[in-house]
């Protein structure tokens, strides 16, 4: 009886690993599969082709829409870093660091709510939508993750290196930019390429807060989907899916997920 159980162990549990990883990655490999397909509809395989990709390149649509996500991710990381670190080193001295724990709402709080919240306040303000509202969107998403980053690091730092280059004559900004602002280069690039990846796949966000003049490649591929299941949007995803990729193993290699799930 026990020996049966074993073996029920030995080959049932490779097997439920099988059907896990294939109900989570069958989905991508099949979309990556026919972005190499020859036809034009999306569900028959006719054969090898790349003209998918071609038609990509030659889309000025999907290249401004490109722009657009590339020019507001640029701007959000930006934005995001200088914010969350100015925000983490005066509530180190204005003794408001509690508050900081705020933005861990961020990460916590569903994207959807966000989004509306966001859009809300454009509304009461009359702000109109566009640019503006979507760095100002993504930024307030990247403050979630900068700044449990960016805070976790500086808790780490010897507050005595920050006395003794005051001691020694240096000035606040002087301070900051010689001994604090070397030391926390490491969170800054972690946490600015975690900010860069999250606003150039987000959705909800550049969803509510665009217009439609000023769309995200995000947006515009939803837009397409609604009227007819080009194939293009497989050479896209495809596209988007490497590039993700490539960044979430340069987080992987930072250790970016681990600080932000623990929040050290």
């Amino acid at each position: 009886m026990v020996l049966g159980k074993r073996k029920i162990s030995r080959y049932f549990s490779p097997l439920l690993v099988v059907m896990a990883y294939s109900f989570l990655y069958l989905p991508i490999f099949i979309l990556i599969l026919f972005s190499f397909n020859s036809s034009s509809v999306s569900i028959e395989w006719t054969g090898f082709s790349i003209k998918w990709y071609q038609k990509l390149f030659d889309s000025p649509e999907i290249w401004q829409a490109l722009g657009v996500s590339l020019i507001v991710a640029i701007c959000a990381t930006i934005l995001s870093l200088v914010l969350g670190t100015f925000f983490v080193i005066s509530g180190r001295w204005l003794n408001i660091d509690l508050l900081s724990n705020l933005f861990n709402s961020g990460i916590i709080l569903p994207e959807i709510i966000l989004a509306v919240s966001v859009l809300s306040l454009f509304v009461f303000l009359k702000i109109p939508l566009g640019f503006g509202s979507l760095i100002v969107g993504h930024t307030i998403i990247g403050l979630g993750f900068v700044v449990p980053i960016v805070r976790a690091r500086f808790k780490e730092l010897d507050p005595e290196l920050t006395e003794a280059s005051l001691d020694l004559g240096a000035g606040y900004i002087q301070t900051f930019l010689h001994v604090i602002f070397p030391l926390l280069v490491p969170a800054f690039v972690a946490s600015g390429l975690l900010v860069f990846t999250l606003s150039l796949d987000d959705f909800l966000i550049s969803f509510f807060c665009s217009s439609p003049t000023v769309q995200t490649l995000s947006v515009y591929v939803y837009s397409m989907i609604k009227t007819w299941v080009d194939p293009t949007i497989n050479a896209v995803s495809t596209l988007l899916l490497l590039v993700s990729s490539i960044l979430i193993l340069l987080l992987s290699y930072l250790k970016v997920v681990d600080k932000v799930v623990s929040n050290e």
